[in-house]
């Protein structure tokens, strides 16, 4: 940790002459001076790694929202989300009432080569009992340099016996693009959940897999950014170059502006972008250039408001330091980031959810300040955010505290384990692809009953009207689980989408009537 505090100094030594005034000086002898005291004095021999990264996050906390101290094992994870690969056997987990699920099996990884599927349960890891690993432990002993084995026992509903494993690890691929699919009406749909190194790859591939539909709903809810290049990239693909994607500028780095280096794939095709209130960063860059351009409809709910540009500065321990440096502007000039009051985090967060209530976001509209777009010079808001071209506010009436409580005590997952330990091979004999399950396959009132059953059985009473008002939504959810286990993540998007995402309905909508409601929403205002 001394090094770490030896890496702060040298940084400071880099910053301009003006930020090493006396007072600056001042307080930087006085940390070493107090660092310096505890570990001479202090009554019990402490490790002073701990304390010198509490300080740290400290300073930070008192400083904008998004500023912050990365541990190294954070860091760790921090890269496999964005380099797109980690070496591990290649299972999607879940961790129910201390036992380890595999979920999925990821093409192409050792665990599917080797036989294990999804629902098997995972008892001993090596010589470890896995039985009581939390869902952060379990990755530690999973994964691990490329070409070394692991040995694994397994449990298998209605297999008797013990399972046993030995997989040699391997990379295993991290997908950004969730799901692609075209839907009855010929309509693209595309979902990525963040911005990692092969996330454009992945993108165009998806694209070309649907054969460059005309019309394409490019779903970012929910994704919260990730790597600007990529972010940028993915804009690129529906812009002509040289097109500006965003800009940036701040006190200690030049003003920027990021063109698009290469002729857009889809300059013409009939366009919707979804967010909701958690697009952040990336996805905001994304929707912000498409609105400025022209280039479609941004559809859902406003977006986060995460407009600051981080430079992440590595320390010697494998730990980081992400500072804020910059801002981000859309093309037209909005500024992305929402206000903020310095070191107030928890008022910050909450906000965000504030903000979202009708009367509130009417309040921020009457207030913010009017920007046009570049194509047609219509007009657009900023202060914060993307506002959407049409706002979908979230249909909440089917999620009672009935069915809350379902989810939030492992009552509804564990059923669907159970369910599908017993029905999987049924339900794969009886279906052969999805469009057969999709027209075919109906849950069944016995099957709903035993859901009832069960949640009684571990202290949630039935309630009539909860389970009325959410029937649609749990009966949605049940066959999109099922959908997902047997036939990918598309299935499942393929089932939730229609049925309960209402910014993906209107989206269909728009598109389906582009000459009219699309291109009026495009137009100026008269």
């Amino acid at each position: 940790m001394r090094k770490t505090i030896l890496s702060l100094l040298s940084l400071l030594a880099v910053l301009p002459l003006a930020a090493q005034q006396t007072d600056d000086l001042e307080q930087l002898q006085k940390f070493t001076r107090v660092y310096r005291y505890l570990t001479e004095f202090y009554v019990d021999e402490e490790p002073m790694g701990p304390v010198v990264e509490g300080a740290i996050e400290g300073m930070l906390e008192r400083l904008d929202p998004h500023s912050a101290y990365l541990t190294a094992e954070e860091m760790r994870g921090v890269r496999e989300s964005l380099d797109g690969e980690f070496s591990g056997i290649g299972v999607e987990f879940n961790v129910l009432r201390d036992t380890v699920v595999v979920v999925n099996t990821i093409a192409g990884g050792p665990a599917e080569q080797a036989g294990m599927r999804a629902n098997d349960r995972i008892v001993r890891i090596d010589t470890l009992d896995a039985v009581g690993l939390t869902r952060a432990d379990v990755p530690k002993y999973l994964r691990g340099r490329r070409g070394t084995k692991v040995a694994l026992e397994v449990v298998r509903p209605g297999v008797g016996g013990m399972l046993r494993f030995t997989l040699v690890r391997d990379r295993i691929p991290i997908h950004t693009v969730d799901a692609a699919y075209l839907t009855p009406e010929g309509v693209g749909y595309i979902r990525v959940n963040r911005f990692g190194h092969t996330t454009l790859a992945e993108f165009r591939e998806a694209y070309r897999r649907l054969r460059r539909p005309e019309a394409l709903i490019l779903d970012l809810q929910g994704n919260g950014g990730g790597l600007l290049d990529e972010a940028i990239g993915l804009a690129g693909f529906f812009l002509p170059r040289g097109a500006v994607v965003v800009s940036t500028e701040g006190r200690a780095v030049p003003a920027t502006d990021f063109r698009t280096q290469s002729p857009g794939e889809d300059l013409r095709g009939r366009l919707v972008v979804l967010i909701d209130e958690s697009s952040a960063s990336g996805s905001e860059i994304v929707a912000g250039a498409v609105q400025d351009w022209d280039r479609g409809v941004i559809v859902g709910r406003p977006s986060f408001g995460k407009g600051l540009v981080q430079r992440q500065i590595a320390l010697p321990d494998g730990s980081a330091v992400r500072l804020t440096v910059a801002r981000y502007h859309t093309p037209s000039g909005r500024v992305i980031q929402r206000p903020y009051e310095k070191g107030n985090r928890r008022e910050y967060y909450l906000d965000h959810l504030r903000r979202y209530d009708d009367r509130v976001r009417d309040s921020l509209d009457a207030g913010a300040p009017a920007y046009r777009t570049l194509r047609t010079g219509r007009t657009v808001y900023g202060g914060g955010g993307i506002r959407p071209d049409v706002i979908v506010a979230p249909d909440t009436t089917g999620y009672s505290d009935y069915y809350a409580r379902l989810v939030r005590e492992g009552v509804f997952s564990d059923f669907v384990n159970s369910w599908l330990d017993r029905s999987r091979d049924s339900l794969t004999a009886r279906y052969a692809d999805f469009s057969a399950f999709e027209s075919g396959f109906e849950l069944s009132d016995p099957l709903i009953e035993t859901l009832k059953t069960e949640g009684e059985r571990r202290g949630i009473a039935f309630d009539a009207a909860g389970y009325a008002a959410s029937e649609t939504v749990l009966r949605t959810q049940l066959k999109a689980l099922a959908a997902q286990r047997l036939f990918g993540l598309d299935a499942y998007f393929r089932i939730v989408n229609p049925a309960l995402n209402g910014a993906y309905v209107e989206a269909l909508a728009i598109l389906s009537d582009w000459n009219g409601r699309g291109e009026a929403l495009l137009a100026p205002k008269k």
